[in-house]
């Protein structure tokens, strides 16, 4: 018995739908392999140096890859309404380039509110009319900017951008970046105690320098002045005079005799 027409096209575009679902689970379970692997690749890398530069420029980089972005830029905090481009997808030779907050609306609602900013469409969106020529010739479609931050403070922010004909950022591309922001964050963080460190040892030799120099300016002094004062006839009838002189005094003469030491210790 043969099916009527309307039901065999029911059939097939029932067999479609389906087709259409896997194909889109097979895409979403591509699209989180994908994420995953970056996210051990970041890790990896990241892991290897513990140089701030060099670190927010893997991340960078990393970010651009995965997604084809026409831009990925990573700034850090600087002062008043100025921030510090200190890493870039597009431009790696770009390393600390101050920007001007006023200039990039979206970039300063991030670092102001401490929260994500996503403009699936910055063409359209009023928060770009002033500047939507730039836009168009640019050919910018989408935006991400999240913000990096350390405990209550936003310390920096991840910028990401779309060419208009790009796929368009996902909300679960977007938590894959504010997942990024964090690690970001505490790598920053190992970088800049890894830094300190590296500066408080470098400083050792040098103030454990300075103390040697200032033990033998003291053995030095010292041992002039009881030269000096044994080979004197008075220093007898003078031990007499000591309990006459002032604890003021003797402080005084103490600081001068410290400071003397201490311009001796510098060589």
């Amino acid at each position: 018995m043969n099916n009527p027409p309307e039901f065999r096209v029911s059939g097939q575009q029932n067999l479609a739908d389906d087709v259409a679902r896997l194909e889109g689970r097979v895409t979403e379970l591509t699209q989180e392999r994908d994420r995953l692997t970056a996210i051990v690749d970041i890790l990896q890398e990241i892991s290897a140096s513990l140089h701030f530069v060099d670190i927010l420029q893997a991340i960078s980089r990393k970010l651009g890859n995965t997604f084809g972005l026409d831009r990925c830029s990573i700034f850090l905090a600087g002062e008043r309404s100025e921030v510090r481009l200190v890493a870039s997808y597009e431009d790696p030779s770009i390393r600390n380039l101050v920007i001007d907050l006023d200039r990039y609306p979206e970039l300063k609602r991030a670092f102001e509110s401490g929260e994500t900013v996503f403009i699936p469409d910055a063409m359209n969106n009023p928060m770009f009319s002033a500047v939507k020529d730039n836009l168009s010739m640019r050919n910018v479609r989408s935006v991400v900017v999240v913000p990096i931050r350390w405990r209550q403070d936003v310390i920096g922010a991840i910028f990401l951008r779309t060419e208009r004909d790009a796929t368009p950022f996902s909300d679960a591309d977007v938590r894959f970046c504010q997942v990024v922001a964090d690690l970001t964050a505490k790598a920053l963080r190992n970088a800049h105690r890894f830094e300190s460190l590296t500066k408080t040892t470098s400083e050792q030799p040098a103030q454990q320098r300075e103390s040697e120099l200032q033990r033998i300016a003291l053995v030095a002094f010292l041992r002039r002045l009881l030269d000096t004062y044994a080979a004197s006839d008075q220093h007898v009838w003078a031990e007499t005079l000591l309990p006459k002189a002032s604890d003021e005094e003797f402080d005084r003469l103490v600081g001068v005799a410290l400071n003397v030491i201490a311009e001796e210790a510098k060589g």
